[in-house]
């Protein structure tokens, strides 16, 4: 059996957790919520980026992304920051879900699995 290993762990979450060869990240939330959707998406792909390489993976292993936004109207927006982002010939399978977040200011949170 393998072990896991977590980073950021707290009293409610751990940031990500890594088993089996399987990065899964908490949801990732902006750090500047002032900031328009294709900023804050930025925000939280540069989140991702930064937990994947502690765990020795990177955004071309991602294997599957969840993205929510909170309003359907940001899509195009948060598009732009995605495409000029995604691993180029690696896009993962993806799903956007409109959702209320945990904080009204968060207009994105993603949550990836990525290879290690």
């Amino acid at each position: 059996m393998s072990s896991i290993q977590r980073f950021d762990v707290g009293a409610r979450l751990s940031e990500m957790a890594v088993h089996n060869g399987v990065a899964y990240l908490a949801g990732q939330v902006p750090e500047d919520p002032t900031q328009d959707i294709t900023s804050q998406t930025a925000q939280v792909l540069a989140a991702i980026d930064k937990l994947l390489a502690r765990a020795g993976s990177d955004k071309s292993k991602i294997l599957m992304a969840q993205i929510f936004i909170t309003d359907l109207a940001d899509f195009p927006g948060m598009n732009k920051a995605w495409d000029a982002w995604v691993a180029a010939g690696n896009a993962p399978p993806r799903a956007t879900v409109v959702a209320q977040l945990a904080r009204p200011e968060w207009k994105v949170e993603i949550v990836v699995k990525a290879a290690v």
